[in-house]
């Protein structure tokens, strides 16, 4: 059995797997907050209503573990897979549990720091990759599912 090693597809021989995927993040992400808010509104009668005294926080909790279990059963959030993007290592490979705790975990320490966000949106519309912050850190990209490899 022989192993092959897989790299990324290049930005500038290969920009369709790159192509709007800024865009299809931003649309996914908006999905997906959707999701996660209709989740915590159907979790609050089980915490006989006091969730709604600390609801970003169960926000913050449910959103943790829908992106942690949706990245990891399918290297993509549902939002993501609405639009035709997923997550994939610096190898080309699926996400993990591991990978999809630390992007998680990486996602939601930008989401703390407003400046992070920023820096994270930037890198996301001008690296020839779309990479935003914690996707640089990791060495992660976004990609076109129709241009899968």
């Amino acid at each position: 059995m022989t192993m092959h090693a897989f790299t990324l597809p290049d930005p500038d021989t290969q920009p369709e797997f790159y192509a709007d995927t800024p865009t299809k993040r931003l649309l996914a992400w908006v999905f997906d907050m959707i999701l996660i808010g209709i989740l915590c509104v159907v979790i609050l009668p089980f915490t006989a209503f006091t969730g709604i005294f600390f609801f970003p926080f169960l926000m913050l909790v449910v959103g943790f573990a829908y992106r942690v279990i949706t990245l990891t059963n399918g290297s993509a959030t549902l939002g993501m897979r609405l639009f035709g993007v997923e997550m994939r290592t610096q190898d080309g490979a699926r996400f993990d549990f591991g990978q999809a705790f630390l992007h998680t975990l990486g996602y939601s320490i930008s989401l703390s720091f407003p400046v992070l966000q920023v820096i994270s949106i930037v890198l996301m519309l001008t690296s020839g990759r779309k990479q935003g912050l914690t996707d640089h850190v990791m060495g992660t990209v976004a990609v076109n599912r129709a241009a899968r490899y």
